[in-house]
């Protein structure tokens, strides 16, 4: 990456398809506070998880384009779709201008480094689970492991529609991870960024019998440990945050101000005139 003076104090860009991301976002927020996050919710074109992997790769440039302009020191892409089909062409568009991170590559690593696992599912968008990405990663790290994928493509725009916490979500989670497929896990990733959000009901769900893994706080450690081996950690006060929408919705209003505590000012933003 290209030295310029005071690279530290650099903001980190953050980018997903609507409210999902802000998990990874809060959790590097209380991780790193004294960094300044720039993020961008693509909201005109979610869910991601359903569109075509040529779509996200147009997308996912724009956005990393648009993050740039703030000279970032790091692109980190909090959605999982743009993970498994758009994190080799983002890595190439920004190349030495900024460091890029994906949210499947930290938890492959911290999840195959439990050594007690042994029957791993993992849910997701199909975009994600359609790639395979989490399995062959996974056998790739330990191969003796049995790894069960399952498409739940409802629960991404149920939590953008602010249903969560509720009779609904909860006959829906139930009914997903009462399928066949993941009948035997002992572990489950939860393999899209807004599923931290009905972490608590699927907790419920398995009473303790399984182990959920989520990015958020995997991907905010990842990341300190990466600016710290850049010495890009910022010594000074963060600066304000700013959160841009492609297309306004009261509940990633909501949601940010939750995640953000206190009054969080929303521009919008339409990258795609």
């Amino acid at each position: 990456m290209a030295s310029k003076k005071d690279s530290s104090s650099r903001p980190l860009g953050i980018f997903d398809s609507g409210i999902g991301g802000l998990t990874v976002a809060s959790a590097v927020h209380a991780l790193l506070p004294n960094e300044t996050i720039i993020y961008f919710g693509d909201t005109t074109h979610l869910p991601y998880g359903d569109k075509s992997p040529e779509a996200i790769k147009k997308w996912s440039l724009v956005i990393s384009e648009f993050l740039l302009t703030f000279d970032c020191k790091m692109v980190i892409i909090a959605c999982n779709s743009i993970s498994s089909v758009a994190f080799e062409v983002v890595k190439k568009l920004v190349g030495t201008r900024a460091i890029v991170v994906n949210v499947i590559d930290p938890v492959v690593a911290y999840v195959s480094a439990q050594n007690t696992l042994k029957n791993v599912g993992v849910i997701g968008t199909k975009a994600t689970i359609r790639t395979d990405m989490y399995a062959k990663k996974l056998k790739e790290k330990k191969n003796k492991l049995t790894v069960s994928s399952l498409a739940t493509p409802l629960l991404a725009p149920m939590i953008e529609e602010g249903f969560f916490n509720n009779k609904i979500s909860k006959t829906i989670i139930n009914d997903y991870l009462s399928r066949p497929k993941l009948a035997k896990i002992d572990s489950l990733i939860l393999g899209c960024t807004h599923y931290p959000l009905i972490r608590a009901e699927m907790e419920q769900y398995y009473k303790g019998r399984v182990v959920i893994f989520d990015s958020a706080q995997i991907v905010a450690h990842h990341v300190q440990w990466l600016l710290d081996e850049h010495h890009l950690l910022n010594s000074g006060k963060a600066k304000k945050h700013r959160f841009y929408i492609s297309d306004f919705t009261p509940a990633f209003e909501q949601s940010t101000k939750i995640f953000f505590k206190g009054k969080v000012s929303l521009e919008q933003k339409n990258l795609w005139k």
